[in-house]
Formats: C-alpha cells, structure tokens, sequence
C-alpha cells in the first residue's frame, strides 16, 4: 500500500501524514533489501526526514500518545489491547520507527549496536514479543478473524493452550494473564525509555527542556536532565547509591537514565539484609513516599528497576500478581503503588468539594503520614500468601518490615492496625444501616483512636479510588463518609446514652411540630407523634419526618403515594413510598423497580402504629434521563397493577429473564453463600447473600424472606469482587431476632433455592 508509492508523493504528502511514513519506515520488511529499496530509503532520507529529524519524531510520538490515549494502559486492563494498547506490539514499532529516523537503525538488533538495550535487554524484549505474538496469533484463530482484544471469553482457553496449570495458590489464567502484563509492561517502558534517552517523553511532545537541575550527591550526575552514575566503581564503595539515585529523582523531579536503571539492575545483590536494615536507607525510603505527587512515578522506576522488590523482598509476591474479576482493574503490585499515589495527590492545594476534606486530614497527620503510606505500599501483601485472609496475613507482613526497618513498637502496630482494618470502614458502610447508632458505636470501640480513625478513613478511600470503579463511585463515597463523621462525633463526645436518645426524639418532635405552620398542618403534625414507632424516632431526621407526613396526608384512601427527590452531584435517586403496609410489600416494590431498569443500592423500612409502611428506596437514576418522569410514571403505573393483583410481577420477570441475562456476564462465578449474623444488632438478624449477579435477585431474595415470614427494615446492595452482596436487617411477624439454629437453617435453604431457580 503506502510503501509502494513514489518518493514523490510521499514528500508531496509531506511529513504530517504519520501512517505513510511510518509504511515507509517499515518498507524493508516489505521490500527486502534491494536497490529499489536503497534509494527509496536515501531519497526518503535527504527530502523529508534530513533538517525534519525532531519534526518527524515528534509526530510519531504524538501519534503514540494518540493511541495511548484511546486504547489506554494495555498492559493493566482486564481485557488488553495486544497491539494498538500502551504495552501492545505497536510500541514496540514506535521504538524501531523513532530509532530509524533518529540514528538510520537498519535492523531491529541495531538497538543493541546504539545503546538503547543491553544484550540481556533485546534478548528480554524478543522473549516478550515472541509471548505477545503467540497470544495474538491463538487469539485470531479461536475468534476466527483478526482480532487484537483479549476478551475475557478467549483468556481461560489461551491460558489452557499455553499450558498454564491450576494450583492452590493461583488459577491458571491468572498466571497467564500476570506473564502476559508482565511482558507488556516491558515492552512499554522500554519504549518509554528510548524515548526518554533521546529527550522525548510519552506524555509531551516537545524535547524535555534542558533544566538548570544539580545534585549535590557525590557519586551522581545529570545529564540531558536525567540523573545517572558518575561510575559504577562509586556503587562498590557506596551501595547507598542505589537508593539515593531516585531520592535524588523525587527531590529534583527528574528521571533516571536507561543506563541508570541497567547499572542498578546489575547491581540490586548489594541490596541485602543490611542494606534493607540500614537506618540512612530507611529515611532516604521515607523522603522518598512523602515527595508528593513524583511519589508515584519514584515507586514506578524503583518497581520495574527490579530495586523496589530487593528493598523489600515481601512485595515480590505480588508483583505481576492478578486477581482474575472485574472489580481489580490492576495487578496487585500496580494497586499498591496507585493506592500511595492517590493518598500523595491528597495533598493538592487544587483539591475542592470532597477532597479539601482528604487534604485537610492527611495535611493534619503531620509526622503520622509516613505510616499511612508505609500501610498503602504494604496493604495487600498478603494477597501474595496461601489461602484467604489477606488482611491479617498482610499485617503479619507488615510487621516483620517495619520491625526490620527499626520503627518502635508503636508505629509497628499502628501500621499493622491500618493493615488489617483496611475493608472495614468499607464493609462497614456498604453492609451495615449507618443509619443505626448501634453500628458507629460497634466501629468506635474497635477502632478507638481518633487519628487511627482518620488514618484508616484516608486508606480506605485511597484503596477504593485505586481498585476501579465498581469499589469507589458517589454512593459508596457518601456512605463511607456519613459513617466517617458518625464515628468521629462517638470518637470526640463518647458513646451516646439512652437518656441522650431521649432527648434528642424530643427534640425533633419540638422542631417538627413549630416548623409546622399553625392550623391544621401543625395539628396533623401532632397527631402523627402519636402513631410514629420508636425506631423510626430515632433514625428519621426532622426534614425527613415533616416530608413524610405531608406525604401521608396525601395518601388517604390510595393504596400508596411516593415522592422521588434527585440527589445534588449524585446519580441516584431518593424514592419515598407511603404505603398501606401488606404481606410482601417490600418484594413487591423491589421487583417493580427491576422491571424498569432501577438498580436498587439501599432501603430504610419503616412501619407506624397504624399500619401505615414507609419504605425509602434509593436507586440510580433511570438510564435515559430525558425521559426520566415518564420512566417514574411507567413504574408507577406498573406498581399500582401489581398492588390491585392485575399483575403478576414474576411473570413479567420471567417474561424479560433472557433479555436481562443478555447484559450479565461472569467472569469467573462464584459459590453462592449465605450468612446470619445475630451479633452485630441488639434488635435485629443480619442477613447476608453473596451471590453471582442475576436478573430480580433482590427480588428474588426478598420474596424469600417474604415466604419465611420475616420483615424486611433495612436492605442494602454491596458488592464482594464479582458477586452482589444484598444485606437485610429483619425481624419475625412478632418484631423478634432470629436466634435459633433450626430458623435459621431454613432460612438459608428458602433463599439458596430462591437462588437456583428462575422466577416462578
């Protein structure tokens, strides 16, 4: 195609056309050596590419930034990218076609012959093509077409065809998938490395600036804005070099040259038990997590020089690791180094809304910040040890580093602590009624510092922003800070007394009532303290009490009203149900809200003295928001049907289940489980489902619990990696626990068989 045209209009194409030169570059392969060949090159050479050298490049890396930019990072998504992706085959034809122009490269081995790559290095680089090819290749066979994404459907079946193998420890296509990165990310930051030793970067297009940058370090230089070795002799006598070289980085915010990643690689075996116990090494290793927003890009050099693993051999383990679902965007290595990133980034002056808040804690942990970030690098190394409880066996990890790092007992724990706590906030505020006092008191008394609490907040969001988006979104970020701040108050004020409760119920009752405007509205007021139930004056806030008796003065002989209230920079959606309280109200409802497509996230149940349930739903919002009222019209409509019986909700389900399993897809499936808890409340059983995500299951799962004759209070919808996680605070039609081991047998059979079986 490109490669045949005449030199002629090539240059009438000019150098802006990328693709054409880059199918000129590429014409050998096409052509093979031949006279033609020759002067095409020498023509190609004397009139575009001579005087054009920076211009030509600089478009090519443009290019490459292009496609970064639009495939992204190939070489930590979950589906890669094999060649157009950031770590895919085309960088590794961005480094031969840059090295041509620059240097007239006449063969890939030349890269070798200039000084981008070692022996050890292109012969790294051919093993890692040769792996990327061989999965492409298989790929296009099982798809039957040219095909370059690694789609979850092909990644079981090319990881049995390589002969990747089952253990205890990890599933075949995840060591698959953890070679396949590994190779990637090789080939990316090689080619991010060329680039940079020709003073080009991934990101801008201009050559780097030459800086006025020095180091005072004897033993190092900068050259072409790059820090280096003076010469290797000096490591021999100052193996100190090795991490000084990217605290120097972090410091002056440069980075270091290819050579000085070869030259640290060839010398990481003087990184030994002493040097790891050295106490200068140790503060060098704090200036370096606390540089701020280089933070990252220190760790990323120090990663894959191979030093960062030398320096703390624990995080070997989880290098490459990958955790083969849709929740882990990225191997856990990588998670690690985002999570420290993202706590650094806490630290803007730029941040508004919410994250004043993360920077007004971090900036308030003064000497205590080097721990959060010693707890963030450190929190998921367990995840590289046998077996399931990667919290606690991680700060049993965490331990033995900091004690070999020489940290006193106290910060030792402290890190520990922040470790093995590190899911709790989250799980807490995703499965838990926040709403109930008795859930921030049970936090509080485990947690019982103030500034242990902030730390683990701070960890917990940072961990969350750096898993995906299926862990941190708007509604588990209000949750966790609603759960932050009640904490906080129990933390600074202690725990609250009954009496308390008691005063603050009359409270509201005084503010309802003189909000309430004189008449009939404040005489309605009145009479409605009359039938509310104890809980309900408890939780319910006073904006919430005086919109739900406007909303039950409008009710009247209807079998329900509702109000639907958007949420300010949400989402999501406040549904509040006033209804005439019947068997399976709540299941009802819940089914109502799946066949229009309203995804469920949390539910407060109330009922009064006089029958009359308060249901409060919030849901995200409906898919097509310019058709938003006439979707909440439809629904409501739909919900009048089901509650005069003119319409059978499972049916309809049962009528859309193929259309709705249409949009599920499991990566990898789950055993289903559920769990009871009668320890977490004094007043209700927790009940909790773990199972792989299908159409209605909250619907399913509540009519199950409608069918064992329990009341549903409080539901909310987590996720636990690939499953939904529905949790139901309920009571028996007598308002009692369900404490006794035969009840709750059966309840788990009723709702594992709801789970198995399609609607009926």
């Amino acid at each position: 195609g490109h490669a045949t045209r005449t030199v002629k209009e090539c240059i009438d194409l000019s150098i802006q056309d990328t693709e054409v030169l880059t199918s000129i570059l590429d014409a050998r392969f096409i052509c093979g050596v031949s006279s033609l060949f020759t002067k095409l090159m020498e023509k190609m050479r004397s009139k575009i590419i001579s005087g054009h050298v920076d211009k030509v490049i600089q478009r090519i890396v443009e290019e490459n930034r292009k496609r970064h930019k639009k495939y992204g990072d190939s070489s930590y998504m979950l589906e890669p990218n094999l060649k157009q992706g950031d770590g895919g085959l085309r960088d590794y034809h961005t480094m031969l076609w840059v090295a041509k122009v620059a240097v007239n490269l006449k063969d890939p081995r030349d890269l070798e012959y200039y000084g981008f790559l070692s022996d050890n290095e292109f012969q790294e680089l051919s093993k890692s093509l040769s792996f990327i090819w061989r999965v492409r290749n298989y790929l296009h066979f099982l798809s039957g077409k040219k095909y370059d994404r690694l789609h979850f459907e092909y990644q079981k079946k090319i990881a049995g065809i390589l002969r990747f193998k089952d253990t205890k420890e990890q599933m075949a296509v995840e060591k698959f998938l953890g070679e396949l990165h590994d190779r990637m990310e090789y080939i990316k930051n090689h080619n991010l490395m060329l680039l940079s030793e020709l003073g080009y970067t991934g990101s801008l297009i201009p050559k780097r600036k030459k800086t006025k940058k020095k180091t005072d370090v004897p033993g190092l230089e900068i050259e072409r804005n790059m820090l280096k070795f003076s010469s290797t002799e000096n490591i021999l006598d100052s193996p100190d070099l090795l991490i000084k070289i990217f605290e120097e980085g972090a410091r002056l915010k440069i980075p270091i040259s290819s050579e000085a990643r070869r030259v640290t690689k060839e010398f990481s075996h003087l990184v030994g038990r002493d040097f790891r116990k050295d106490e200068l090494n140790i503060k060098s290793f704090e200036r370096i997590l606390l540089s701020g927003d280089y933070t990252f890009e220190v760790l990323n050099e120090m990663l894959h020089s191979g030093f960062l693993m030398r320096f703390i051999p624990e995080m070997k383990k989880i290098y490459n690791r990958i955790q083969y679902d849709a929740y882990h965007l990225y191997p856990v290595g990588r998670h690690s180094l985002y999570a420290v990133r993202t706590i650094t980034k806490f630290a803007s002056r730029d941040n508004v809304g919410e994250d004043m808040l993360y920077r007004d804690l971090y900036q308030g942990l003064g000497k205590y910040k080097k721990f959060l970030l010693w707890a963030a690098l450190l929190h998921d190394t367990g995840k590289g040890e046998k077996g399931s409880g990667h919290s606690y066996k991680g700060a049993l990890i965490a331990e033995k580093v900091m004690k070999r790092s020489g940290y006193s007992q106290a910060y030792v724990e402290m890190v520990s602590f922040l470790i093995n706590e590190h899911l709790f906030l989250v799980k807490t505020a995703t499965r838990r009624d926040v709403n109930d006092e008795e859930t921030a008191l049970v936090c509080a008394r485990r947690i019982k510092s103030i500034r242990l609490l902030k730390m683990l907040y701070l960890l917990t969001v940072a961990d969350s922003m750096s898993t995906g988006p299926k862990a941190w979104n708007n509604w588990t970020s209000t949750l966790l800070k609603d759960l932050f701040f009640k904490i906080l108050k129990i933390l600074e004020k202690g725990e609250l007394a009954t009496s308390r409760a008691v005063e603050a119920v009359e409270k509201k009752k005084n503010e309802v009532i003189l909000s309430s405007r004189p008449g009939d509205d404040r005489k309605a007021a009145v009479e409605c303290f009359k039938i509310f139930s104890p809980r309900y004056l408890l939780y319910a806030s006073v904006k919430d009490i005086s919109g739900h008796i406007k909303l039950y003065r409008r009710l009247e002989d209807k079998d329900f009203v509702w109000d639907i209230i958007k949420n300010n920079g949400s989402d999501t959606r406040n549904v509040t149900i006033c209804a005439k309280d019947r068997p399976g109200l709540f299941s009802k409802i819940s089914g109502v809200f799946t066949l229009n497509g309203l995804d469920i996230l949390d539910v407060q149940a109330y009922t009064w003295k006089n029958n009359i349930a308060f249901d409060i739903f919030t849901v995200k919002a409906p898919p097509d928001l310019i058709f938003e009222d006439d979707a909440w019209k439809k629904a409501e409509i739909i919900f009048q049907a089901v509650l005069d019986g003119g319409l059978d909700i499972s049916a309809e389900l049962r009528k859309r289940e193929k259309h709705y399993k249409a949009g599920y897809k499991h990566i990898h499936k789950r055993a289903d489980r559920v769990e009871i808890d009668n320890s977490s409340s004094s007043f209700f059983t927790i009940i909790e489902v773990f199972a792989n995500d299908q159409p209605g299951l909250l619907f399913k799962v509540a009519d199950a619990l409608f069918r064992c004759n329990l009341n549903v209070h409080v539901a909310k919808i987590a996720t636990n990696v690939d499953q939904a996680v529905d949790i139901f605070y309920v009571r028996d039609l007598y308002e009692r626990k369900i404490d006794e081991p035969e009840r709750e047998a059966e309840i788990k059979e009723a709702v594992m068989d709801a789970l198995k079986k399609d609607f009926k």
